[in-house]
């Protein structure tokens, strides 16, 4: 029990303030005699040690703050009385006046905290708003990452009118595989397909992220689409990097719906992501960037975060335009060099030219990806088509980037044979030559002898006779029976002396013996009797009016 300051009665602690709200006529607690003092003071507040944990147990921060900063402390003022006021019947009511002199008297010392805050506060440097600091530290690329759709540049498939953006509008997220180059804006489309659905979103990296990590990820989901029916996203960076069998891990979630997986792969998924679970997702191509797309970023951040660097007129639109088409598609690399430019371009007496040869250009050749076998193609069928400044360019292109020199000699010595064939049989002698040139001299000399190679290959005459009449061959052993027909047994070889009494080698015609080696004799089995398989002709007979007058 507590004695209220007004009319001295007992009251719970819980009801003090609704007793002195009624004008200390409610909530008095007659079951317990009020508390006395010591030598007959009047009652006293007890203490703020003395209340009990639950009456502020449930109040919030926000009243609790309030409670501390706002409410001022009061004495007990000793001229005010707060003697019951006693009526002519007999009977005694509380006086409100003393309780209103009481308010009237702190309102002054409220007013007056009030305002000593204020004026603190006002006196205090207004606060900044706090800066992450992995923001701040993140290169100009990730500062740069666009927020919604809108601005992602390039990209149809997220556009006004793209398949993926309909989607997304519709609420009907499939699980995807999104394939393409780097810095064309795998993971900018994923944080912006997230922040639109209003999924939960998970980002991994398949070279920091295991089978056990992915696990625990998945029963998160389930916890969360049971609890709050809110599905999970689920990004998977670099997704080829997980081997066929940890990419298991992802099919019974996908399958059952349970998360929504959205992988980014710079590989042909064909190749590098299990069948299983590619048939589960679907596959969106994104489009390497042209030079248009690359410019408008770099003026977007330019605009955003040239302010922040000593203004200078080097960094203008010719220098855009020359970083653009520097990039090769890639916005990560050209946002990257816009942050080099604009760093240097505050140094004293720099030139344009001084930042152009500051910036060190690296070929975009993967040897173990696509570039890889896109180049050699477009060196191979250059070369066939007899243009040389085409197969030195791409062969520039890979020695530079590279590549190993051996693995385009062996390749040359395919084009000889292939391609070249029997019309000049000398090409073959050359193109292996020009492999054991490269295997005994190595770079940078054997570069001299592979181009020697190179452009005597295109300027041979071409023949795929023989290359033709053995893709002929291999058609006809797809014939149901023909892989297995015998051999004729004549021409079978006798070691044994049961293999010739059995007739093996029998009725052989040794054809040195003849003149001119000329014999009656038949060589394919039986059944392939009179079948050709090598044509008269050296190439086709396919016409294209653009090569013709």
């Amino acid at each position: 029990m507590v004695a209220c300051p007004i009319c001295g009665k007992a009251v719970k602690p819980r009801d003090i303030n609704a007793h002195i709200d009624s004008g200390c006529a409610s909530f008095i607690d007659t079951g317990s005699p009020p508390p006395t003092q010591q030598n007959g003071a009047p009652p006293q507040k007890p203490p703020a040690s003395q209340k009990p944990s639950v009456s502020t147990f449930f109040q919030t921060p926000a009243a609790k703050k309030a409670t501390a900063y706002l409410t001022p402390k009061v004495e007990p003022s000793p001229t005010l009385s707060f003697q019951p006021k006693t009526q002519s019947n007999g009977t005694s009511t509380p006086n409100p006046q003393p309780r209103k002199r009481s308010f009237e008297d702190i309102a002054p010392a409220i007013k007056e905290e009030t305002e000593l805050q204020t004026k603190v506060e006002d006196e205090q440097p207004a606060k900044k708003p706090k800066t992450n600091a992995f923001q701040k530290a993140a290169p100009l690329a990730e500062r740069m990452r666009p927020k919604s759709l809108n601005d992602v540049c390039g990209q149809e498939l997220v556009g006004p009118h793209g398949v993926l953006r309909s989607l997304i509008e519709q609420d009907r997220v499939p699980s995807m595989i999104l394939w393409g180059g780097a810095g064309t804006g795998k993971t900018t489309i994923a944080r912006c397909i997230a922040s639109m659905v209003g999924c939960r979103f998970v980002e991994i990296n398949s070279t920091s992220s295991g089978v056990t990590e992915c696990r625990k990820i998945f029963a998160e989901a389930r916890g969360e689409l049971g609890l709050t029916g809110r599905k999970t996203i689920i990004f998977c960076d670099e997704i080829h990097r997980f081997s066929k069998s940890q990419q298991d891990v992802f099919l019974g979630p996908v399958e059952s719906g349970q998360i929504t997986l959205i992988g980014a792969t710079t590989e042909n998924p064909s190749f590098k992501v299990q069948n299983a679970l590619l048939s589960r997702c679907r596959t969106f191509t994104l489009q390497k960037l042209t030079d248009e797309d690359i410019l408008q970023i770099l003026e977007r951040a330019l605009a955003t975060e040239g302010p922040n660097y000593t203004p200078t007129d080097l960094v203008d639109s010719e220098l855009l335009k020359y970083l653009s088409a520097f990039a090769d598609g890639d916005a990560r690399t050209a946002l990257n060099l816009l942050e080099l430019s604009m760093g240097l371009s505050t140094r004293p007496s720099i030139t344009k030219e001084e930042i152009k040869s500051a910036l060190t250009k690296t070929l975009v050749y993967d040897r173990a990806g696509d570039q890889h076998y896109d180049t050699i193609s477009a060196f191979h069928k250059s070369v066939r088509g007899s243009d040389p400044d085409a197969a030195l360019y791409y062969l520039a292109r890979m020695l530079q980037s590279g590549e190993d020199p051996l693995y385009v000699a062996r390749r040359m010595v395919v084009i000889a044979s292939e391609d070249v064939g029997l019309a000049d049989n000398s090409m073959l002698s050359l193109a292996t030559a020009a492999y054991t040139a490269a295997e005994k001299i190595g770079m940078p000399e054997c570069r001299i002898a592979l181009a020697h190679a190179t452009v005597a290959l295109c300027f041979a005459p071409k023949s795929t006779r023989a290359y033709r009449g053995l893709n002929n061959a291999y058609a006809a052993l797809r014939e149901p029976g023909v892989a297995g027909l015998p051999i004729p047994i004549h021409l079978r070889n006798a070691p044994t002396k049961l293999m010739k009494e059995l007739g093996y080698g029998d009725q052989y015609k040794y054809n040195p013996n003849y003149k001119e080696g000329r014999v009656v004799q038949e060589y394919l089995p039986e059944q392939l009797s009179g079948r050709t398989f090598l044509e008269d002709r050296d190439l086709g007979t396919e016409i294209d009016p653009g090569a013709w007058p």
